[in-house]
């Protein structure tokens, strides 16, 4: 059984890369815990898996460079059939499998829980395959409040567990709130706009305002 915490997001955009970098930071004060993005798109632009590393200074054996790397920012299920190099069932479970069971995970998916992966299967779907619970990615600003519920209802029509919420942006308590009461809930923290987002940036917010109750430590082995 995987120990840790899938990060989905809302949609794309939502502020996954950074939740699981300060999520990685967090982590590591008090278990050994790794990274991996298993599919990700548009890589010539954006290189998720490069800016975890930097921004939560991870050494090699912290990250899980390996995985499908497709050219064209685009959805998986699309960008996978234009390369000519279909993401299918059984390459998910072979990757799956190739994690083991001895180490904490912070696994960031593709866009957000709907995403098609290919002709059968959407990220939601991989989620259930992994069986880790699930920390959210919302954005703070409007809109928000229905994306991120829909989002939590999505998980938990599946019978996913849901950790709680990260969000990012200029804090929004109102917002917060109704994803905390409506959603029920917990929002482990509002990352802001960091200028500039680096590692000691990220860092200082992370010991200073994430997961103040300590209510993460549950899904990862000390």
């Amino acid at each position: 059984m995987l120990r840790g915490l899938f990060v989905t997001g809302t949609d794309t955009g939502a502020g996954k890369t950074v939740a699981s970098a300060a999520l990685m930071l967090h982590v590591r004060q008090f278990a050994q815990v790794r990274y991996w993005k298993p599919i990700e798109t548009g890589i010539e632009e954006n290189d998720d898996t490069a800016a975890v590393r930097e921004l939560a200074a991870c050494s090699d054996d912290e990250i899980r460079s390996e995985g499908i790397r497709l050219k064209r920012p685009l959805s998986p299920h699309l960008a996978a059939r234009l390369s000519g190099q279909p993401i299918t069932n059984e390459k998910l479970e072979k990757m799956a499998s190739a994690l083991g069971s001895g180490a904490n995970w912070v696994i960031e998916g593709a866009g957000g829980v709907s995403v098609p992966i290919n002709d059968s299967c959407l990220i939601i779907d991989w989620i259930e395959q992994l069986g880790l619970p699930v920390l959210v990615a919302a954005r703070t600003r409007l809109g928000t409040i229905n994306h991120t519920l829909l989002t939590l209802d999505a998980l938990r029509n599946r019978g996913l567990q849901v950790a709680g919420v990260v969000m990012s942006g200029e804090p929004n308590r109102e917002n917060r709130y109704a994803i905390e009461h409506y959603g029920k809930t917990a929002v482990f923290g509002e990352i802001p706009v960091l200028s500039p987002l680096t590692n000691e940036t990220l860092a200082r917010w992370v010991r200073e305002e994430f997961d103040r109750s300590n209510g993460l430590r549950e899904f990862f082995a000390g």
